[in-house]
């Protein structure tokens, strides 16, 4: 396999998922105040010491780079079966990228940064659903 046989609008499609997922997830009426409570902090107040123009930026190529790698993967998996994945295929390869490389590789962070479980539960809730969709997606265009 290789890059030119993926489907950029798969691609595409499966990163806005993903952002719109994430958009709503750490929305003012979703878990964004409880998120902020958790970390100490006044969902009020306005956070960060970047631009918002840097903070989305960033999450979009991260983004972007985590459904391509999905992608790619989904991909492999398609080339070495010989069958597409389709929808289905897409989402578990989805909520296994997310579960297995994204909430586990977090989870020492946070718990060493001193942000505990629900912290950690609440920001890796969002990539998994996210990229459940996301995977979704890729494997229903793919």
């Amino acid at each position: 396999m290789s890059f030119p046989e993926l489907s950029w609008l798969a691609i595409l499609a499966g990163f806005v998922v993903y952002f719109v997922t994430g958009a709503i997830w750490f929305g003012p009426k979703t878990f964004y105040p409880a998120w902020m409570r958790l970390r100490g902090k006044d969902p009020a107040e306005p956070q960060g010491s970047h631009g918002m123009a840097v903070v989305f930026g960033a999450t979009a190529v991260g983004a972007l780079v985590q459904v391509f790698t999905l992608a790619v993967i989904l991909g492999f998996v398609a080339q070495a079966t010989g069958d597409p994945v389709g929808p289905l295929g897409g989402a578990l390869g989805g909520l296994l990228f997310g579960l297995g490389l994204v909430a586990a590789s977090s989870l020492s962070h946070r718990l060493f940064g001193g942000d505990g479980f629900r912290v950690w539960a609440i920001e890796v809730g969002g990539d998994v659903v996210g990229l459940t969709l996301a995977g979704l997606v890729v494997g229903l265009l793919s």
